[in-house]
């Protein structure tokens, strides 16, 4: 098996990964190898039918334009 090195990692990053891992009951390195698996057999065409769902899901939803509501916050 091929084997991996990640240099300069942030601090916080690596604590994040770490509580993930003590979270699902995994090693560093078991979590670690699950997030780039899922990662690696997520292809760009499941993304496009992922985002395509969620389409045609909101599809004649009326939703607003937060835009307009930063600027009205920031206006005050």
């Amino acid at each position: 098996m091929a084997q991996v090195l990640v240099r300069d990692l942030d601090p916080e990053v690596l604590e994040h990964l770490k509580s993930r891992a003590r979270l699902r009951g995994r090693s560093l390195q078991g979590e670690l190898k699950a997030i780039l698996e899922s990662a690696a057999l997520f292809s760009v065409d499941e993304a496009r039918a992922t985002s395509e769902r969620w389409r045609r899901r909101l599809a004649g939803r009326m939703t607003s334009d937060s835009s307009d509501l930063l600027r009205e916050d920031r206006d005050r």
